[in-house]
């Protein structure tokens, strides 16, 4: 990958790919596990970023919700911080690269393999009526996306490393046949915030299909909603706002969700809450997601009014993703015999 001028990509720095589904409204837990830190790995990596919409019909769309919230999630990733004059940040199926490296993968991937996948265990219990192939072979497109732009490392939750070793299994089966073809990744897991639960269930990965409305943070969600989705949020029968692994699942997550914001470690959290109840410290989160969630919001709205910017923006990044892209899919198409124009 070469310089760009404007340091759009920075030389001699490691690579970073990261791609998020526009399926529905961002929550908490996406931001606080993955986005919040695409803003801040820009400055010191190599950073490109897609909205996975390929991925996305693997359950079936309204197409109407879909294109907007493909175009709302471009906005709010954008009001995050994403800055595409120092990443990519590109829409998955403008660049059709994915879809051919995925193809080429898919036979270079083994069914006991992808039958493994627990997001396909998962999502197959979930939509009996519609286990469709793309379902199952998914991860062959995942690891295209990676694979396209020699990324070095892919920034995921501890939930996501099965996608990444797959990954890595598939680059260097391909490696071993052909010689040295694709740059084999890595996963990187930050070190806070990897794994933020549900307000309802905290033994359970917040997410925005879950059926109760007050399970989940929406990043767009107004102050009031907020505040009372946590004073709701479940936890044990005591009063102290401690850290007990493993025990006090319902607290904890709440006091995750509070140290990521607020930069402090558990123990200032306890000393700062000590003699305090549930009650109190409910509210201080409710108001420290609010405090960090406002600037985002209001940023938000000054790009989902200005369709114009946001079609420049994906459009100038798909076509420099399909330039780098191509260079990958044609060394591998190269190296199994197609003959290549």
């Amino acid at each position: 990958m070469e310089a760009k001028k404007g340091n759009e990509y920075k030389k001699n720095k490691e690579t970073i790919f990261s791609a998020i589904q526009p399926s529905g409204a961002m929550t908490l837990g996406n931001y606080l596990g993955a986005i919040k830190n695409w803003s801040e790995l820009q400055e010191n990596y190599k950073c490109i970023f897609a909205l996975a919409d390929l991925h996305t019909i693997t359950v079936r769309q309204n197409p109407e919700n879909f294109r907007k919230n493909t175009i709302e999630l471009y906005a709010l990733l954008l009001a995050c911080g994403i800055n595409p004059e120092k990443s990519l940040f590109f829409i998955q199926s403008h660049v059709h690269t994915h879809s051919e490296l995925a193809w080429i993968l898919d036979c270079y991937t083994q069914f006991g393999e992808l039958s493994r996948m627990t997001q396909f265990k998962d999502k197959s219990k979930k939509y009996t009526d519609n286990i469709n192939a793309g379902l199952f072979s998914y991860p062959a497109l995942m690891a295209a996306d990676i694979l396209l732009y020699g990324a070095d490392l892919i920034p995921v939750g501890e939930d996501q490393k099965q996608h990444v070793e797959l990954t890595r299994n598939i680059a260097q089966r391909f490696n071993g046949i052909y010689g040295e073809t694709f740059v084999v990744p890595e996963a990187f897991i930050p070190k806070t915030g990897a794994r933020i639960m549900s307000l309802q269930n905290p033994k359970s990965k917040m997410s925005k299909s879950e059926l109760n409305p007050n399970a989940c943070i929406f990043l767009t969600d107004s102050q009031d909603t907020i505040i009372k989705k946590f004073k709701r949020a479940v936890t044990d029968s005591g009063t102290q706002v401690k850290f007990t692994p493993e025990e006090k699942t319902g607290i904890n997550n709440l006091m995750n969700i509070y140290s990521t914001f607020e930069n402090k470690t558990f123990d200032e959290i306890e000393k700062e809450f000590e003699g305090k109840g549930y009650g109190v410290f409910k509210t201080a989160v409710a108001e420290s997601v609010i405090a960090n969630l406002l600037p985002i919001q209001e940023k938000f709205k000054e790009y989902i009014s200005d369709k114009e910017y946001l079609q420049k923006k994906y459009r100038q990044s798909a076509i420099t993703a399909l330039e780098i892209s191509e260079n990958t899919l044609k060394r591998a198409k190269e190296k199994i015999g197609f003959i290549v124009n």
